[in-house]
This record gives structure tokens, sequence and C-alpha cells, in this order.
């Protein structure tokens, strides 16, 4: 799943602050290179690791695959160490060289959700190139207070005039038009061009229903303000972390399925500390690094690791034991071919328009 599906207004600042916590660091003999999403930009994370080591870790934050690929073709090789991505663009990094196999008996695979080990994307040639850190679901987050929550397991309240002028849908057309899928029985694997009249329709019934369509931090904003009570295209990591200031902000996975998004570390063929980088990768993927990654200042989501040290309060909020059953229903994101995917966007722009 794209990134800046989750990117919080308050990115920057944490990456500011990482920074800062590692150059007042003492003793530091190593330094590691990496290219991230602002989750791994929070101290809480980064410090433990540093201090353990002995190490800097100097990060670089973007958002989404392709902007990550720019970097990496403006640097020199050796530059970067490890990188975070999108589990299903895992391959893109392995077609252009930029990997290295990850040695798998050195890394917690048998602790993983099953559903969340994307061998089908990490794994290329028969050598693994990534593994998924942290996963969630892009579906209904709503005010439970507000709803009937009976209401918010299946999709079909997004269409239904008892939520009319209620609901707030987040402007990004992969997710939410797989959503659309879902809703109507077909699979977000399977879609063709002659399943877009169909999306289009639901598209337009979802947007005559919703009071506005905005990007991640209005759209959430709107939802965490009350202007809304329901956001399409929400999920854990737009609600689990304001639940302390919210806490009747909740998401469902409902009946009909969820679209699923991962991410993943990867490691540089040519980083001139594959030891420390494959140190990181351990760290991170840890139980303690797992908790402290899922609950990152910048978005909260699932650790991969199901073994994560997560307390009580945060399994609560995140409704992690209800995890095993919730994949079961969860499908991955749209991945259409270059043609399909204008079509689809046409769709969307269309959609945005439309009165």
């Amino acid at each position: 799943m794209n990134r800046l599906v989750r990117m919080h207004a308050r990115a920057a600042t944490f990456a500011v602050a990482a920074l800062a916590v590692v150059a007042a660091s003492p003793a530091l003999s190593q330094e590691l290179n990496a290219l991230i999403w602002c989750d791994h930009a929070d101290p809480a994370l980064l410090q433990p690791f540093e201090e353990a080591n002995g190490v800097k870790v100097n990060v670089k934050e973007f958002e989404g695959t392709g902007a990550g690929l720019a970097l990496v073709e403006q640097s020199q090789p050796g530059d970067w160490d490890v990188m975070v991505i999108d589990s299903i663009d895992v391959p893109r990094g392995v077609e252009k060289g930029l990997f290295e196999p990850l040695p798998e008996d050195q890394l917690p695979f048998a602790d993983l959700f099953p559903e969340v080990k994307m061998d089908a994307s990490t794994v290329v040639d028969g050598k693994r190139y990534g593994i998924t850190e942290k996963f969630g679901y892009n579906t209904i987050g709503f005010n439970n207070t507000k709803v009937d929550v009976a209401d918010m397991q299946s999709m079909a309240s997004l269409t239904d005039p008892k939520y009319k002028g209620r609901i707030a849908i987040y402007d990004y057309y992969l997710p939410v038009m797989g959503m659309a899928a879902l809703s109507l029985g077909k699979k977000t694997a399977d879609l063709t061009e002659a399943d877009l009249p169909a999306l289009r329709d639901e598209l337009m019934k979802m947007k005559a229903n919703a009071k506005l369509v905005g990007e991640v931090v209005a759209s959430q904003t709107a939802l965490a303000t009350g202007e809304v009570d329901i956001l399409v295209g929400g999920g854990e990591w737009v609600t689990a972390g304001l639940a302390k200031e919210n806490p009747a902000l909740d998401f469902s996975i409902p009946k009909e399925g969820a679209v699923l998004w991962s991410q993943a570390l990867a490691m540089f063929k040519d980083s001139k500390n594959k030891d420390l980088a494959l140190k990181f990768i351990q760290y991170v993927m840890s139980p303690e690094g797992q908790a402290r990654l899922a609950t990152s200042s910048c978005y909260w989501g699932m650790p991969a690791n199901s073994k994560a040290a997560l307390s009580d309060d945060e399994k609560k909020t995140l409704r992690f034991d209800e995890q095993p059953e919730f994949l079961s229903r969860a499908q991955a994101y749209p991945a259409p071919d270059a043609d399909l995917d204008k079509k689809m966007q046409d769709i969307w722009t269309e959609m945005l328009q439309a009165q």
C-alpha cells in the first residue's frame, strides 16, 4: 500500500527529533543510512537500537515507492543500507538490481502472520528480498457513538441514505476502488476492464452519499473532529493513533472484506554495512522493535510479528487478537497494468468532479 496513505502532518517533526537524538548520542563508532517512512523516524524506535549498538542511524524520509526509488537513482552506490518499501513493490527494487537477498534463517519468519509474508512479492527467483514489518487495512473508520456499529459490518452502509452527508472518502483511488470492488463481490486481484462500469457506478453512489473527499490529513481530521462520522478508506492507521484523544474512534473489517496494505524492509546490495543493516532489520522484527514500530508517533499499524510485545491496552486499541480472522477476509491492493490503471484513474477523476 502506498506510504502516503498514512503520512501524518507530524512526520517532519519526528524526523527532525530522531536526527537530534542520534546526533546527541555519545561514542558512536558506526553509521547506518536508512531510507524510511515517517514511522521509522520516531526516537522511541531508533534510540534503543543506537544505544545497544553504538551506532548513529541517519534517516531520509520519503512518501511512496516511486519517490524512494528516485532518491536511490540520485545517490551513489553504497550511500544507503536499508529501505522501507511497500511489500508489493519489492520486485521493482529487485528488477533494478538494488537489493540483497535476506538470510531467512536469521529472521523470525516463523512468527509472522502467514498472510503478510507476501511471498509472491518478497520472494523473487527463489530468493527473499524483503520482510514485511507492518500492515493494516483500508476499510471503514467510524465514530462508534455516532453510528450503528452493526451497520459498519457491511459495505452497504457506505451508500445507505441513513448516512448521507456523514461520510468522508479518502482521496486515493486504488484502496477505495478496491473497497468498491469488494462491495460488489469482486476480487481485487482479478479486476479487468469489464469491471470498470460497475466500479464507476458504485463510486458515484459513494460520492453522492459523502460530505467530502479529502487527502489523508483532511479526511482523518474530519472524522476526528466530528465533521463526519465515517471515513471510507480509513482503518487502524487513523483511529488507533487517535484513540487516547477520542476513544470512540474505531474501525471494522466488514463482511465483504478490506484492502490490505503492508510495508517491508529490504537491504541494499551495495551497502557498506550489511552486518549492521541486518542487525537493524532483526531489531525492527524483534518483539520489542515490532511493538515500537506498531505504535510509532507518526502512525500506528499492525506488527507483522505475531509475538510483538504490545501492552494489553495497545492490543485492544489495534484489535490485535482479532488479526487472524481479519486477515482471512482481507484482499491485496488492486494491481492493474498500466492501461487499466489509467482507466481507473480516469474514473476516479470523474468521481471527484461529479456534483
